[in-house]
């Protein structure tokens, strides 16, 4: 099903501000020089992997729930692991951080398994412009609730991106499940 999935209240504000306290202490990455994402026009972000993180095990637990819980219900995928560590980006206005359109799936190992995509809202929606996560399923773009702590789910396949942001910063973590390759 090419259906774009919200969870509110996935994460709470606290588990939110616990998340982003845990990243803010560790060297973030920059996105572009991250796989083939080198050019700027692409994507701007900074990105932390969740398991390189002491103390971060609990957000692993609370995704592989959610997962479950939303692929059960709306997706019913051939899910089989997280063969990926969660990330967490941070886009900020300094350098009009955004994400162009996108899939998850590729050549690569890894991103050919890509099947479900989740990307939880870890800022409060007022504390940056622009910045909006957007899906498209069909030939209408979705865009993704901003409310802290809302995950959103969809099919790893679908176009998505996130507009620049152009005031303040935007905090998301960002896991895929694998499985066998879609056919």
């Amino acid at each position: 099903m090419l259906n774009v999935h919200s969870i509110p209240g996935a994460f709470s504000p606290d588990e939110c501000d616990r998340v982003r306290s845990l990243v803010a202490q560790q060297p973030a990455n920059d996105a572009r020089l991250v796989g083939l994402t080198r050019d700027h026009n692409i994507r701007r972000a900074d990105l932390v992997w969740l398991d390189d993180v002491p103390e971060a095990d609990w957000v692993m637990d609370r995704i592989i729930d959610l997962v479950r819980t939303a692929n059960r219900d709306v997706f019913d995928f051939d899910l089989r692991e997280f063969a990926e560590s969660p990330q967490v980006a941070r886009y900020g206005a300094e350098r009009e951080g955004h994400f162009g359109w996108h899939s998850d799936i590729g050549d690569g190992a890894l991103a050919a398994k890509r099947k479900l995509t989740m990307v939880v809202q870890l800022s409060a929606s007022d504390d940056y412009d622009g910045g909006d996560l957007e899906v498209m399923p069909s030939a209408h773009v979705v865009a993704a609730s901003r409310n802290r702590g809302c995950a959103t789910l969809f099919p790893s396949m679908l176009l998505h991106r996130v507009t620049p942001v152009t005031r303040g910063e935007r905090h998301s973590l960002t896991i895929w499940a694998h499985g066998p390759a879609f056919r």
